[in-house]
């Protein structure tokens, strides 16, 4: 059974490009079948995997919610370009936000990514969704086909302070619309540990969520590595695999594969 995970969080500049790629890549070096979707109109997630120019790019997400709206058949692997590190991958463009708009006059709008995904989750063990920074039509539908959340949170006071209103749409989107949704962590990302004011960060989100939410052990650490990579079109493993961001990564795939583990031992416990 395919697990689906929104990488989200309304503010930009949080890490959830970085995070989708190399989680993406991460749970790919440990022999998990993953497709990742770039599912923001800036084509970040694209740019990062080897398109500098999605806008040229002829067939994208938005263009398989688009046949999925109008009932047209998707032939099988349509839009799914495959990376050289062993992830497949659906780009997006500026299209998307033409989609975002047109949404609002399709009926069951929330429901469309969800659709489509119903077409091709089962070829993977994990689907991985770059989400756009906001809390628009888009990240309603992200969450309405995920299973789980993660929620990259820049260690500074102002991305931490965000946090409510995202739980927030979050919360609604369980109650109305997706029961099942869960929130699988906090992830802390570009976390300058030289710094007591980082510290003080990390200490307040363990604090004031960790009750009631996961936040991952692992903390992604600040580096000009991890800004380098959308720009070479690699992982972190392969631009700088001993480097502390690999190694992070590596232990945030660790983590979830645990959380995943976990999760089925208990439904499993329930069944019998």
């Amino acid at each position: 059974m395919s697990k689906i995970i929104a990488i989200s969080n309304q503010k930009g500049g949080t890490g959830k490009t970085t995070t989708t790629v190399n989680l993406g890549i991460g749970l790919a070096n440990e022999g998990k079948k993953v497709l990742l979707i770039d599912f923001d109109a800036q084509g970040s997630l694209t740019q990062s995997l080897g398109y500098p120019n999605p806008d040229e790019l002829s067939v994208t997400i938005s263009t398989l919610m688009e046949k999925t709206v109008n009932e047209q058949p998707v032939a099988k692997d349509e839009g799914i370009l495959h990376h050289a590190e062993s992830v497949d991958f659906i780009p997006a463009n500026i299209e998307l936000s033409g989609m975002e708009t047109a949404l609002v006059n399709i009926m069951s709008r929330e429901r469309v990514l969800k659709n489509y995904l119903s077409q091709v989750k089962d070829n993977y063990d994990y689907v991985l969704i770059d989400c756009t920074p906001s809390l628009g039509m888009l990240t309603v539908n992200a969450l309405t086909a995920a299973n789980e959340v993660i929620i990259p949170v820049q260690s500074h006071f102002l991305p931490a302070k965000g946090l409510e209103q995202l739980l927030g749409t979050i919360a609604k989107v369980k109650r109305q619309i997706n029961p099942q949704l869960k929130i699988n962590g906090i992830l802390l990302t570009m976390v300058d540990s030289r710094t007591n004011f980082a510290k003080d960060i990390s200490q307040l989100i363990r604090n004031t969520y960790g009750n009631n939410i996961k936040v991952f052990k692992t903390e992604i650490p600040l580096s000009i590595k991890a800004a380098e990579i959308s720009a070479v079109g690699k992982s972190i493993y392969s631009y700088a695999k001993n480097g502390k961001v690999a190694e992070a990564y590596r232990k945030l795939t660790k983590e979830v594969l645990e959380d995943g583990k976990q999760r089925n031992k208990h439904k499993s416990e329930i069944i019998r």
